[in-house]
C-alpha cells in the first residue's frame, strides 16, 4: 500500500510511474557516457538528429521535438553554434523567422555518432525484445498521448502542493 492512497488503480499507476522513471534513468545512464565522450548532451544530440532527419527547423519546433523549454533550447543552440555544428539562418520565405540548420561539421558529427547512439540504446534496452518491444513502444505512445490530454478528474490536480478537493 502507498501512504494515503486507497484506490488500487491509483496505487498501480504510481508503481508503474516509479518503474518507468527508474528504467528511463537506467537507460540514460548507459547512453550518456558515450555522448559525453563526443562532447554532446542528450538534448544536443536530439537537436542535431532532428535537424538531420527533418531539415532546418525553428527553435520552437526543436523545443517541441526534443521536449525542452524555450530558454534551454536557446542555450543548447548557442552551444552547438559556438562549436560550429549548427547555424541560425533567416527563412527564405519569411525573413522574420530564424531556422536552425546543420553545418557540414554538424552533419558529419551526427551522421557518425547517431548509428552508434542507436546501437547503444538497443543494447541498454536488450532486456526487452521482439513483440514485447513493439508492445512497449505502442503502450508508451498511448501513455504519452493520454498524459498530454486534459486531466480526467480535476480533484486529482495538485495546486501549490495541496491537492484540490
Amino acid at each position: 500500500m502507498i501512504f494515503g492512497v486507497t484506490d488500487p488503480a491509483i496505487a498501480a499507476a504510481v508503481r508503474a510511474y516509479v518503474k518507468l522513471m527508474r528504467a528511463s534513468r537506467a537507460v540514460l545512464a548507459r547512453i550518456e557516457p558515450r555522448l559525453a565522450a563526443v562532447g554532446l548532451t542528450p538534448t544536443q544530440l536530439g537537436v542535431l538528429e532532428a535537424v538531420l532527419h527533418k531539415g532546418p527547423l525553428s527553435q520552437r519546433a526543436l523545443g517541441r521535438l526534443v521536449l525542452t523549454s524555450a530558454g534551454n533550447m536557446t542555450d543548447v543552440v548557442d552551444k552547438l553554434e559556438a562549436r560550429g555544428l549548427v547555424r541560425r539562418a533567416r527563412s527564405p520565405t519569411d525573413r522574420r523567422a530564424v531556422q536552425i540548420e546543420l553545418t557540414d561539421a554538424g552533419r558529419g558529427l551526427i551522421e557518425d555518432v547517431f548509428p552508434r547512439h542507436a546501437a547503444d540504446i538497443a543494447d541498454a534496452m536488450r532486456g526487452i525484445t521482439g513483440r514485447d518491444l513493439t508492445r512497449l513502444d505502442s503502450l508508451l505512445k498511448r501513455l504519452g498521448v493520454a498524459a498530454r490530454a486534459e486531466p480526467a478528474d480535476e480533484s486529482l490536480m495538485i495546486s501549490g502542493g495541496i491537492a484540490k478537493t
